[in-house]
């Protein structure tokens, strides 16, 4: 990645010393790596010695379109999958966060809304069994934090949840957490006072790939929100995802996976807006920021990639500066080529 970058990138944000945050990766199970394996470990290990305190551990439940009525667990990651990603984290002196994603194939979770009322209480009785199970490995393995539902963005004004959280406290004493889609769902959660962090993803329009200036405002808006978030509902803030693509042209759509559009690599871009992002989220509202996103794979990304991983590119020295070394003496942001 080189000394240069990483001296010019290193952000202003989380000191070595801090203790209490939950920071880290969301880690993705790789299919030829799944947890439990020594690839799989290694990964989580190398994810550890850049600093992460924690990792968000994503297995997917599935339905087959957004009005469908039914979830099911995905054959991504078994139970014993599941199991074993809690144990290598809390072995390797990480936290675990269990963070279930809602797959629709050709769409994604924030469409999700059946189409009637009974295909309402169709659906949170399914999600509700498939989040139970996961909850209960979740209590047999102690990890600390547990998402009861990721970028759900029409499902949140339902009544429902009342009753699913209930379930799920009834067998998980941890920590509990819903991740919003944006500034504005989160703000319009209803039951932010059953559970015991704000969760959110942030991927916000940043305009232009060189106008850091203009992508700093719009940062620090967005952290001002998150303060007024946290005292408006005297909880904690879990930044539950943040991320960019290494592409050219990301910063205007962040949340566009590489699937959508194909670009040219841009490693620097990813790891300059990484860098401010680590700057503006580092205040006493934020409790943990989980990068996204990290695999399985120890040998996944790399200076090819246009994907979000941030593995062997040079986001990943900017981290390690953030979480572990303190490079908090040389920030400035600045791209170089």
């Amino acid at each position: 990645m080189g000394l240069v970058v990483l001296a010019l990138l290193a952000p202003c944000a989380a000191r070595a010393e801090d203790g209490g945050r939950l920071d880290g990766f969301n880690i993705i199970e790789s299919p030829r790596h799944p947890f439990g394996s020594p690839p799989a470990t290694l990964a989580m290990r190398q994810a550890r010695d850049l600093g992460a305190r924690a990792l968000a551990i994503v297995p997917f439940l599935w339905q087959a379109s957004p009005q469908s009525a039914v979830v099911v667990r995905g054959n991504d990651m078994s139970d014993d999958e599941l199991r074993a990603a809690i144990r290598a984290a809390h072995e390797l002196g990480m936290a675990a966060v269990v963070k279930p994603h809602v797959w629709v194939p050709g769409s994604w979770a924030g469409a999700v809304e059946p189409a009637s009322e009974e295909g309402w209480q169709d659906w949170f009785k399914s999600y509700g069994e498939a989040l139970t199970q996961i909850a209960h490995v979740a209590a047999e393995e102690k990890a600390e934090a547990l998402v009861i539902g990721t970028e759900l963005l029409k499902t949140t004004a339902r009544p429902e949840w009342s009753g699913a959280i209930a379930q799920v406290r009834a067998i998980y004493s941890g920590n509990l957490l819903y991740v919003a889609q944006n500034i504005d769902e989160a703000s319009r959660v209803p039951f932010w006072p059953q559970l015991d962090a704000i969760g959110i993803s942030l991927y916000p329009s940043l305009g232009p790939d060189d106008d850091r200036d203009g992508r700093l405002k719009i940062m620090q808006q967005t952290g001002d929100a998150l303060d007024q978030l946290a005292a408006r509902f005297d909880k904690p803030v879990i930044v539950g995802e943040v991320g960019l693509r290494s592409a050219e042209g990301a910063a205007a759509k962040p949340w566009e996976s590489a699937e959508e559009r194909a670009a040219a690599p841009d490693t620097l871009l990813q790891a300059a807006v990484i860098a401010d992002w680590m700057r503006v989220l580092h205040r006493p509202s934020v409790k943990g920021v989980l990068v996204w996103r990290w695999f399985s794979d120890p040998q996944a990304g790399g200076p090819n990639d246009t994907d979000f991983t941030v593995q062997g590119k040079p986001a990943s020295g900017v981290l390690l500066c953030a979480w572990k070394l303190g490079c908090d003496n040389r920030c400035t942001g600045t791209r170089t080529h």
